[in-house]
């Protein structure tokens, strides 16, 4: 199976079992933008969970805030969004469809890197426990060939992007012969700029009343520093977290929910002393690889990617990239973004925004490293890692969602064998006992086998079956989901041995 087969398969999944629906599909829906459905939503509240948690319980020195989605318009001209917040776009004459000129050379440029690999494959295949792949990086011509035209189409975009040439862009766009997904042409307009915040009105029709659906969540925590760092007597270094919407016109919104307009996003910034950002941007980065690692979906589909242009606020930047049906992808960012959004604040404002440190008998604007995620990225790295089609030993196939068990939506599901004989009642009581503490499914429809594999489909890790002997000596049967194996236990050891699995915990103690 490809990865782009993987990746519709994925898709479909999502709306047959719950997670993920297209939004206001009865009127033919409404492009990049997607609505979570009972199973994502709690899957999705997890993941807000785990890291809400992970930051604020973890850390004595980050608490938590809840701006609005709404603020003033200074807002974006101190943040430099109403000036720089721009993508490079570039429209298809044939296809009439817009792409951004970046990502057409990122792709181009992630195909030969794919080209490459391949041709790694075939030389570990060939020369097996042999096999020396430095060297052979170094020696194969075909590899040589594809490395060396990689390196000059990367010159050329690092440099159109330090240049914000975007005539550069379209040349290399027409150099490489970049086409069009749609049509498979190069019938290329120019490259232009266009700014990505959606704007809408007040409650007149002054242009002074112009407001801004905010682009990112930073600047309601940079806004409200002053007043939490006062009310909480936080002392420096801390840092501020906070879980919110936030809106981009992304006019190429695409890979489902990868990219989308309205997106949800966990952000924290951490303010420190002036000099010592450096030592803290080394720190979250690691504390950030750790908490994604700790979900056990493999260290091998993580990687750090610094980056080579720096945001207009940033002195250091590097991306956390996951392994994506689609290749290495942004997951996370982490920034040090210095005194830029503060210092701007207190420029336009004309409030001081500054900290005395008891430590120095000085004031000044904090310096920032910022932690930023994506919970819509992060959950279709859960989904995409997660999702397996096993073959069995009967010759059947089930279809599986490996999700982190403490991120799984339903914890277990609880199914009487039969709809008869007082089975329902007992699971009933079974219900009764573990509902208080874990999400549970009830299910008592069509073939027990038909149930576990309904159950496998939406990454249930434990279901637990009543059966005739559940009433002579109140044991049932214990599945699990990953290992298939099942295990009488008794109805009183239910809640401590699924508890020791899917609790979040235990996840937690992890970090």
């Amino acid at each position: 199976m490809t990865q782009d087969e993987l990746f519709k398969i994925l898709v479909a999944h999502c709306k047959e079992y719950g997670f993920i629906f297209p939004s206001s599909e009865i009127y033919d829906g409404l492009a990049a933008v997607y609505d979570y459905g009972q199973m994502g939503v709690e899957l999705k509240n997890n993941i807000k969970r785990y890291w809400w948690e992970a930051m604020t319980r973890l850390n004595e020195n980050v608490v938590g805030i809840d701006s609005c989605v709404f603020m003033h318009p200074k807002t974006w001209v101190a943040s430099g969004h109403v000036a720089a917040f721009n993508d490079p776009l570039i429209d298809n004459k044939d296809s009439k469809k817009r792409y951004r000129a970046d990502v057409l050379i990122e792709d181009y440029l992630s195909k030969i890197e794919e080209k490459i690999q391949k041709e790694v494959d075939k030389g570990r295949k060939r020369f097996g426990d042999a096999f020396d792949e430095a060297k052979f990086k170094e020696t194969n011509p075909n590899v040589l060939r594809e490395k060396a035209h990689y390196d000059e189409v990367h010159a050329r975009y690092k440099a159109a992007e330090d240049a914000n040439d975007l005539e550069a862009y379209r040349q290399i766009i027409l150099d490489c012969g970049i086409v069009c997904p749609i049509s498979g042409t190069k019938n290329w307009t120019e490259v232009r700029q266009f700014n990505l915040m959606f704007s809408t009105q007040g409650s007149t029709t002054n242009a002074d009343d112009k407001l801004y659906l905010r682009p990112e969540t930073a600047q309601g925590i940079f806004v409200e520093y002053l007043n939490v760092q006062k009310t909480g007597r936080m002392k420096i270094p801390f840092g501020i977290a906070q879980i919110g919407k936030a809106f981009r016109n992304e006019i190429v919104a695409r890979q489902f929910i990868f990219r989308m307009k309205e997106f949800e996003q966990m952000e924290m910034e951490f303010f420190v002393r002036p000099g010592t950002e450096m030592e803290w941007f080394r720190a979250w980065k690691e504390n950030r690889m750790k908490w994604h690692v700790n979900l056990g979906m493999g260290a091998e589909n993580y990687r750090f990617h610094d980056h080579e242009k720096l945001a207009h606020y940033a002195n250091a930047a590097t991306d956390i990239e996951f392994h994506f049906p689609f290749g290495f992808k942004e997951l996370e960012g982490i920034h040090s973004r210095t005194d830029f959004d503060l210092g701007n604040h207190q420029k336009l404002s004309g409030k001081k925004i500054q900290y005395y440190d008891p430590e120095t008998g000085e004031s000044y604007v904090p310096y920032c490293v910022e932690t930023s995620i994506g919970v819509d990225r992060m959950f279709l790295a859960v989904l995409s890692h997660s999702y397996k089609q096993e073959q069995l030993e009967n010759g059947e196939t089930r279809v599986v969602l490996s999700i982190p068990a403490p991120l799984a939506p339903v914890k277990v599901a609880i199914l009487p064998l039969v709809k008869k004989d007082g089975l329902p009642e007992k699971a009933q009581e079974v219900v009764d006992l573990l509902k208080y503490d874990f999400a549970y499914q009830y299910d008592e429809k069509d073939s027990i086998g038909k149930r576990y594999r309904r159950q496998d489909a939406v990454g249930t890790p434990f279901c637990v079956t009543v059966d005739h002997d559940t009433l002579a000596d109140g044991t049932v049967t214990l599945r699990d989901r990953d290992t298939m194996e099942q295990t009488r236990v008794k109805i009183e050891d239910l809640p401590a041995i699924i508890g020791a699995k899917v609790n979040m915990s235990n996840l937690l103690r992890g970090l």
